[in-house]
């Protein structure tokens, strides 16, 4: 058994298969996904497990080179909005619409617990060398 890192064995796997380009998108229970990407369900219980949680343990595996979330996060949810500025100084914002349609073309959906308003992120993969 992995003793460190994720051990979702789902989660771990679909990491693993990533490429340079290839975008995750990190979501909120309330996020509707789209048939196509592969999802990753971690939702338990309502905010079990938070969005800071996952993006955190995520961007500890990942190489990740922008990221984009949905404008309205400014506005609806405070504590999402400080938490994505933190992680990505060039944040881009765009309207939810239009994140909702870019979900589509996502390699991986992982689905948090959380139960606030527009704790969503869609991140671009980047390369370690």
């Amino acid at each position: 058994m992995k003793r460190a890192g994720i051990l979702n064995r789902h989660l771990a796997g679909a990491l693993a298969e990533l490429g340079h380009g290839d975008t995750v998108l990190v979501c909120d229970a309330g996020m509707p996904i789209p048939a196509g990407p592969r999802v990753v369900d971690l939702a338990f219980r309502a905010g079990i497990p938070a969005f800071a949680e996952v993006l955190d343990g995520l961007l500890d595996e990942l190489v990740v080179e922008g990221a984009t979330a949905a404008r309205e996060v400014r506005g609806a949810n405070p504590e999402a909005s400080a938490l994505l500025d933190r992680r990505f100084p060039d944040l881009a914002l765009i309207p939810h619409e239009r994140l909702k349609e870019l979900t589509a073309g996502a390699r991986l959906v992982v689905r948090t617990g959380e139960a606030r308003p527009y704790a969503n992120v869609l991140l671009r993969c980047g390369v370690f060398f």
